[in-house]
């Protein structure tokens, strides 16, 4: 406990050393969140409680693309009027978001759960790809666009993605250079993504 600490009750000084353990939040951001969680009304607080507790008890991945959601499927692989013909693999649920805010994609997703790193220890093992490779042996898809970030776990992802898809019969596609190199998706706007969608190119055998 550093002298800072000692200011605070210990019920403060957990509360903000779990919300430190949150991606990019540090230290004094942490700091600003307890104090703001402090301030506000009781009945705010506990919302926010529920809110925590309802995704944790109630949101699971989609058994077909592995999306968020509160049923068996997601709202994208249970909508009969996507494109069934179009397959978009993307590194995380938030890319998959990004591009439906773009409103420039009306196919459906496979979401890998993240990108490989051996330097982590994250290995093909450790994302669906195999889930991949089952569903695109067994769909009709037309075209599997690789969608994953231009960074360079990425692009060996896209790799990888493309090495144990490249016998299945489906066309592969990576997105258009639109998206800049070493950026996000998610952090991509909407014309941004239409382009890359719009130019996307196909990969070579």
């Amino acid at each position: 406990m550093d002298d800072k600490d000692r200011a605070y009750p210990e019920p403060v000084v957990r509360l903000m050393e779990e919300l430190a353990r949150m991606p990019g939040v540090g230290p004094r951001t942490a700091e600003r969140m307890a104090q703001h969680i402090l301030r506000i009304e009781t009945e705010d607080a506990r919302a926010l409680a529920r809110a925590i507790r309802d995704v944790k008890q109630r949101v699971r991945p989609c058994r077909q693309c592995f999306n968020l959601t509160e049923k068996e499927l997601c709202r994208v692989c249970a909508d009969p009027t996507r494109d069934q013909g179009l397959l978009c693999v993307v590194e995380q649920v938030r890319d998959l978001a990004a591009l439906e805010a773009s409103g420039s994609y009306r196919g459906l997703y496979h979401v890998l759960m993240g990108t490989l790193s051996p330097l982590d220890g994250v290995g093909p093992e450790d994302l669906t790809l195999s889930a991949l490779v089952e569903r695109v042996k067994g769909g009709a898809f037309r075209e599997v666009i690789l969608a994953m970030n231009p960074t360079l776990e990425g692009d060996g992802t896209a790799l990888a993605v493309a090495s144990a898809l490249r016998d299945l019969g489906a066309p592969l596609t990576r997105l258009a250079t639109g998206v800049p190199s070493g950026s996000f998706l998610e952090h991509s706007n909407r014309n941004t993504l239409a382009d890359a969608l719009a130019g996307r190119r196909p990969l070579s055998p």
